[in-house]
């Protein structure tokens, strides 16, 4: 996308004006916090597609408003989040609510069954998500000089991806070992949750200190709206929002995939591990040539991987290698889109409003997929999988080019 200034300023979580280190350790501390929570959040969306089309009888109608508001109500709050942090200046708390009550709501699961009870769980879960997201990412960027943006969020979404790798491994294990599979994945998420505020208690670095001493006033949310008259801004988070409208849930691309491959229900929490195993690997050296060669490249490349693998799903032979192809291209798509877009953001928006900035952005991403989730659920439903699947795979190809046109380099060092 674009690159600012390169220069290295003191960082703003330590207020030390050393030579930073290729990582810093906050990365690698919030990198843990994300492991272990991911660990908890995995093991519960590896489970939730199948528990609730088999076992409460959802329709795809039903279960994609249910998969729309478990991915869009943490958009809502991202917002919230983001302008609390840089109001508060005080990323940790407000990321540590955040943390705090995705973990408070895990138990939950284990007490609803309704479409009622279980969206308002979910609703307060995604909550939690959706006030940490920013906070959290900011600590990332505000640590980091912009030359290395690309990779410290590759380390940290490695690191993210290693817990959505052992979340999933972690369900099919405890559905194969316990007689009531479901509540036993609920339980055991719940705990590990629990583990993970307590990391970040222990090891994120509190407030951040203000440089010479000086406390700054508290932002204003008239800054953070003031954020949209940056023409590169407004072009970034409306290319996020178009390309997120043909994205179709990872829930959905799974169900597609075990339908089209005719893989069995006991294998199915395990198809989120190849997606993560992917986004592991490529995680660190995409972020990083997201660095050198410029993140409009590599994040318009993995959507066309994305658009790749619908066209697997929609046309390919029901071959062994099919799930392979598919979750490999899936990985890749997230490798690729996943850290460069807040890498993306870093370039553009001021250190005081850095998490607004990133919550304005991921905001219109994630209502775009929620928008997504709820027509797709519906398309399934009246005209089928393939018809609804080859629809998106049409909106994507056309949304790619628009974005790429948008997103085009302007000169004066932007890329």
């Amino acid at each position: 996308m674009y690159l600012a200034d390169r220069s290295a300023p003191k960082d703003p979580l330590t207020g030390r004006s050393s030579a930073p280190a290729a990582v810093a350790p906050v990365v690698f501390a919030l990198g843990a916090v994300s492991l272990i929570t991911d660990i908890s959040s995995e093991m519960v969306t590896a489970v939730l597609p199948l528990y609730l089309v088999t076992q409460l009888g959802f329709s795809p109608l039903g279960f994609g408003t249910l998969d729309g508001v478990y991915n869009g109500v943490s958009a809502l709050v991202q917002l919230t989040g983001g302008h609390l942090a840089d109001r508060a200046r005080n990323h940790k708390l407000i990321a540590g609510l955040g943390y705090g009550l995705s973990a408070l709501c895990k138990p939950l699961l284990l007490l609803v069954t309704g479409l009622g009870p279980l969206t308002t769980v979910l609703a307060l879960e995604r909550t939690g998500k959706g006030l940490r997201t920013a906070p959290r990412d900011a600590m990332i960027s505000l640590s980091t000089p912009p030359e290395r943006q690309g990779r410290a969020f590759g380390v940290h979404r490695a690191m993210d991806t290693t817990g959505a790798m052992l979340g999933p491994l972690a369900a099919f294990l405890i559905l194969r070992a316990a007689v009531d599979g479901y509540d036993a994945v609920f339980g055991v998420s719940a705990c590990v949750a629990a583990l993970g505020v307590l990391v970040l208690v222990l090891f994120v670095p509190g407030k951040q200190r203000e440089a010479g001493g000086k406390s700054k006033p508290p932002v204003h949310p008239r800054e953070a709206l003031a954020l949209l008259r940056l023409p590169r801004l407004r072009a970034l988070a409306g290319c996020a929002a178009l390309l997120g409208l043909t994205t179709v849930s990872d829930a959905f691309v799974y169900l597609l995939l075990q339908r089209r491959a005719g893989i069995g229900e006991e294998w199915f929490p395990l198809l989120p591990l190849g997606t993560a195993a992917v986004f592991l690997l490529l995680a660190v050296p995409v972020g990083a040539l997201a660095d050198r060669i410029g993140r409009r490249g590599v994040f318009l490349a993995g959507h066309l991987g994305l658009l790749t693998a619908y066209a697997l799903l929609l046309w390919a032979p029901a071959t062994p290698a099919l799930p392979y192809l598919v979750l490999a291209l899936h990985g890749t798509f997230y490798a690729a889109t996943d850290g460069v877009l807040p890498a993306a953001v870093g370039d553009i928006v001021p250190e005081q409003l850095r998490a607004s900035g990133l919550a304005i952005v991921g905001t219109s991403q994630a209502l775009a997929r929620f928008c997504c989730s709820l027509a797709f659920g519906a398309a399934w439903t009246l005209w089928g999988d393939t018809r609804a699947l080859a629809g998106s795979a049409v909106g994507l190809l056309c949304c790619a080019a628009v974005a790429g046109l948008v997103l085009r380099p302007t000169g004066g060092g932007t890329r």
